[in-house]
């Protein structure tokens, strides 16, 4: 049975401020669940979780039961958590369809596998160098809907600051604090990218090859919902920039693109002023980067056990059909040449 005691409460308040004042003082985030599952969902985000995801509270233990099955059975070796609430949030972002959510898990450890560079040694104080420029952080109150939003600032970061993959790392660590709470699996997140400051540098490192990477695990590999992302501020050169993304997403992602170029008023009617900080129009204050670089850097040792350990895939046979494996030769020579094309594109909107 459901209990509505909430998990012990650290860092972002998770009440949604009123219509346009600005939200009290104070940065509470949700601790990580406790080690035996208790739903901590409020009776309406439980009639939510029921219409839009097909939760049933009735059945949900067996649910999480059922995917554990799959996970003994069809892959013995993997070494992945098999507790409640981390199975609740694969089932949750694929709607409960349990083959889907299998390959989600599998997925989301593969990318691991596949990309080194990110997730090697991933923690906290090994991306603090992109918490202290300021490229992201989430603001300190959710949206009406009960979305906490993830603002970036890509124009913060130069090619010769650090490799770009450091950015994806800071990202990466930021989804994984932001989808402990139930809330989160529910309601989803919402970003808004801020590109003052982005030129042709910035917007050519990344190339087709990485930016096939980021979206595939945003889209296939991480059990995350994204509702809507805002782009704000973005230069002529945006275009060349989500020719280079576009490809890549699915048709329900790409449409939940929102470009506002410098129109406040736009943007004011995806994410209210009451949420949104003073350099964006808002009332909430200005724009704190220290408080949710404090939240994951609080949590340094709880990202230790979760990713530096030994390989979770070893020992484990794939599927042909794994996001990431069994590229065709070429793929990457592709890549480049797309890039070539690309990169006139930029150059020619430059």
């Amino acid at each position: 049975m459901m209990s509505e005691e909430s998990a012990p409460m650290r860092h972002i308040d998770l009440g949604s401020p009123p219509a346009l004042e600005p939200p009290a003082a104070g940065y509470r985030f949700p601790g990580p669940p406790p080690p035996i599952y208790s739903c901590t969902l409020t009776p309406e985000l439980v009639a939510k979780a029921r219409e839009e995801l097909q939760e049933k509270p009735e059945w949900r233990l067996r649910d999480v039961q059922a995917l554990r099955d799959m996970v003994l059975k069809e892959q013995p070796n993997l070494r992945t958590r098999l507790d409640d609430a981390f199975l609740l949030r694969f089932l949750r972002a694929r709607k409960f369809d349990y083959d889907r959510a299998m390959q989600l898990l599998l997925n989301y450890h593969t990318s691991r596998r596949a990309w080194p560079e990110v997730f090697q040694d991933l923690k906290p104080s090994t991306i603090k160098h992109v918490l202290d420029l300021g490229f992201l952080t989430v603001l300190p109150h959710p949206d009406p809907n009960g979305r906490y939003i993830l603002c970036l600032r890509p124009g913060k970061w130069k090619a010769n600051d650090y490799p770009f993959e450091d950015n994806i790392r800071a990202i990466y660590l930021t989804l994984e604090k932001l989808i402990q709470p139930e809330e989160t699996q529910v309601n989803g997140i919402v970003i808004l990218a801020d590109y003052t400051g982005v030129g042709l540098s910035q917007a050519s490192n990344p190339g087709p090859f990485l930016a096939k990477k980021v979206v595939s695990i945003l889209q296939d590999s991480f059990p995350i919902r994204i509702k809507a992302v805002n782009i704000i501020n973005e230069p002529r050169i945006f275009k060349g920039i989500f020719a280079i993304i576009k490809p890549f997403l699915k048709e329900k992602m790409a449409e939940r693109y929102v470009l506002h170029g410098s129109d406040l008023h736009s943007l004011h009617r995806n994410i209210p002023r009451s949420v949104l900080p003073d350099e964006y129009g808002g009332v909430a204050g200005h724009l704190d980067m220290s408080a949710w670089s404090k939240t994951l850097l609080d949590s340094e040792e709880e990202f230790i056990v979760e990713f530096c350990q030994p390989d979770p895939l070893e020992g484990v046979v794939l599927p042909n059909s794994m996001l990431f494996e069994g590229q065709q030769p070429g793929g990457a020579a592709q890549d480049d040449d797309t890039f070539r094309g690309l990169r006139s594109q930029l150059y020619y909107c430059y």
